[in-house]
């Protein structure tokens, strides 16, 4: 299932990444475990963010995946997204 995670890094702790220079390899850690078809890195709210859409083939992929974010003190939601092809299908089912 294509899901949309976002991760809103605890500033302070996000400081301490970067001062120690892990912020970076725990990002990159992260994209090559998941393979997301988009990534994003963007401010929201005033806080570091990271926006990954990727296919999850099974639940229990994400403690693995969220726990380095959660090490940030990262608020982290995970959703069901659909691309427009993925729209297109579920309506035309209707």
């Amino acid at each position: 299932m294509r899901v949309l995670l976002s991760a809103r890094i605890d500033t302070e702790a996000g400081n301490q990444a970067i001062a120690d220079g892990s912020l970076g390899k725990r990002i990159q850690s992260i994209v090559e475990r998941v393979h997301p078809e988009a990534a994003y890195f963007a401010a929201f709210e005033g806080d570091r963010t990271c926006l990954l859409v990727f296919d999850m083939q099974d639940s229990s992929q994400l403690p693995p995946i969220a726990e380095p974010f959660f090490e940030l003190g990262a608020k982290v939601a995970v959703r069901p997204v659909m691309n427009l092809d993925d729209l297109r299908t579920g309506l035309a089912s209707l």
